[in-house]
């Protein structure tokens, strides 16, 4: 069986299991994962062995590229303070604690060895997380300090983890040289990404209306960005996160609505692909994994593969509550500007801490010989407890997170809406507005003035309802709600006349196409203004 055939019949696996896991109420990496475990078992099946080249390369720069076009940047720096705890200073204080750990439990470990494996498994996976919480409703704070933390603290291990690698290959390592080094890098990483994105915004605005062009070089700046970083030996991770942040702040003013709507169908796809197949190749590597594991009985390797997923859960949930109250304690400015959170909050944001394909990639980067020609001390015992601790956290917290937001009733308030409603008033006031000041002498005729005038103030008189409903027990208008349901009911008429049309083979299906994609844009307009539940 070539590689193409096994990637081919992945990804069909994949799609599948994406389709039950929803149909189940469940996060489909948890699914993919424990389907790829027992597939990797099957006899006379050949082993799928999943290179860490192919991790950071292939996968990682869309994947991050793309969290960072999908997170609130206005939210994101808000919750700054609480997104850098985490990332930087969770990942540190994980990789020492399982650094002690290691080094007190684990009979031959080094602590250079700890701090390795602390390095690899103290990032949370950003897309376990949102794969979970996506629909539960749950408050914007926490989906956006998950994201964000997500979204550097891979940066944070993976400097981390090169400084312990060199420890060990080189039994070289001076900490306050280390640490200049860490401010450095990071420093020139974020320097060379905003550089690239200020570039790569020109370019997109030079050619906004070419849509085709556009979206591919949407799909080639994640993965250009990070082999320019890596090729200067700085963070490419951290470089393709601020291009992303960079982009995303400004999509308004480089893309048109063509080319977003289009771009943003592809790297659906293509996200969803990309991470449904990294999560079923992350079970199938369990085989091999076992396979190679020398020096180590199956119950010992077990054994601390629990030991250290339980110091990882604990670490996060330690850290966190200190974390969320101890700077508003200590600082007044913090509690004017910042809202209190809930314990429940924290509980939630503490449990949100499941392993991913950051944590195996780098265990599987680890090289099998040290430059005397000797095996590197303790690769197999590392890659086996990095195994573990994914599928703990992944099955564990994955699964008992959505229990947790129930029991803690965890779910985003009506006054989090406000917002939203208020934004749609204004949007629409503003508008009318303008036809009252532009169209009202006779520059349109009359009753298509009247058609569009109607349809905003319906828009305003719903919305208007809505907000009042906030305080009171009055119904919600729904005058307008009526408006989108029976434009909606009229498109699903126009369609069944393309329908026909294409049974018939009475015209082009050129022009049927492009009938097609305008009533499709239109539905997915109006389907955008249902009812905020």
């Amino acid at each position: 069986m070539n590689p193409i055939e096994i990637i081919t019949g992945l990804l069909g696996v994949t799609t599948l299991l994406a389709v039950i896991a929803r149909r189940l109420r469940l996060s489909y990496p948890i699914l993919l994962v424990v389907t790829g475990l027992f597939i990797g078992w099957i006899p006379g099946l050949p082993p799928v062995i999943l290179s860490p080249d192919v991790v950071f390369l292939v996968f990682l720069p869309p994947l991050l590229y793309s969290a960072a076009w999908q997170i609130d940047n206005r939210e994101l720096k808000l919750y700054s303070r609480s997104v850098s705890f985490l990332a930087v200073g969770l990942v540190l204080f994980t990789s020492t604690v399982v650094a002690l750990v290691s080094y007190m439990f684990i009979p031959g470990f080094s602590l250079s060895q700890g701090y390795l494996l602390g390095a690899i498994i103290a990032p949370p996976d950003a897309v376990a997380a949102s794969s979970v919480t996506k629909g539960l409703n749950i408050p914007k704070r926490i989906t956006t300090i998950l994201e964000g933390e997500s979204l550097v603290n891979d940066a944070t291990s993976l400097i981390i983890y090169r400084y312990g690698l060199v420890a060990i290959l080189t039994s070289q390592f001076v900490l306050w040289q280390a640490g200049l080094q860490f401010i450095g890098i990071a420093l020139t990483s974020l320097a060379l990404g905003l550089a690239i994105g200020w570039v790569m915004a020109r370019v997109h605005q030079a050619i906004n209306k070419d849509t085709v062009t556009n979206t591919a070089i949407t799909l080639l700046i994640p993965y250009g960005s990070y082999l320019i970083a890596e090729e200067l030996h700085i963070s490419g991770v951290l470089v393709v996160v601020t291009v992303g942040l960079f982009l995303s702040a400004r999509s308004g003013e480089i893309f048109t609505y063509q080319s977003r709507l289009q771009t943003n169908s592809v790297w659906a796809v293509v996200v969803f692909l990309l991470n449904g197949l990294v999560f079923i190749l992350i079970g199938l590597q369990l085989p091999t994994i076992v396979s190679e594991l020398n020096g180590y009985t199956l119950p010992q390797a077990v054994t601390y593969a629990l030991l250290i997923s339980a110091v990882a859960i604990v670490c996060r949930i330690v850290w966190v509550f200190p974390g969320a109250y101890l700077p508003r304690w200590l600082s007044r400015r913090i509690r004017e500007r910042e809202q209190k959170p809930s314990w429940q909050q924290i509980a939630v944001l503490g449990w949100a801490g499941m392993r991913g394909v950051v944590s195996l990639a780098g265990a599987l980067a680890l090289p099998i010989t040290m430059p005397n020609g000797q095996s590197f001390p303790g690769r197999d015992l590392i890659l086996f407890i990095t195994f573990g601790v994914i599928l703990c956290t992944l099955v564990l917290q994955g699964l008992t997170l959505p229990v947790l937001i129930d029991e803690l009733n965890v779910r985003e308030t009506i006054d989090e809406k406000l917002e939203e409603r208020q934004l749609r008033r204004k949007m629409a006031q503003q508008a009318i507005t303008h036809l009252e000041a532009n169209h009202s002498a006779g520059s349109v005729h009359d009753d298509v003035l009247s058609y569009v005038k109607n349809a905003y103030e319906l828009r305003i008189n719903e919305l208007n309802g809505m907000l009042r409903a906030q305080n009171t027990s009055e119904r919600p208008a729904e005058l307008y709600q009526q408006s989108v349901r029976l434009q909606l009911e009229l498109l699903s008429v126009e369609r069944t006349v393309l329908i026909e049309q294409r049974k018939d083979s009475l015209l082009d299906d050129e022009i049927l196409r492009k009938m097609e994609q305008e009533l499709d844009l239109e539905a997915a307009r109006l389907s955008l203004v249902q009812p905020i539940e």
